[in-house]
């Protein structure tokens, strides 16, 4: 039997909430062994003189504890 535990995670990109989404993981998976998935709950943007400058992004990471 596995057991799961689920974090939040926040993370920005001045290039798309994709990008956003795989630096979230990549800096996690720094500490966090066994990461299984990424769930983007929310996404968000800040906008400056007309034009988005920076992609937000809150996932939940779920990975397998030992």
């Amino acid at each position: 039997m596995a057991v799961l535990k689920v974090i939040e995670v926040l993370s920005n990109s001045d290039k798309s909430w994709e990008d956003a989404t795989r630096k979230a993981v990549k800096h996690a998976s720094k500490s966090v062994d066994n990461i299984k998935s990424v769930y983007v709950k929310e996404q968000s943007a800040i906008v400056k003189d007309g034009d988005v400058t920076e992609f937000r992004v809150n996932v939940k990471l779920t990975f397998e504890v030992k």
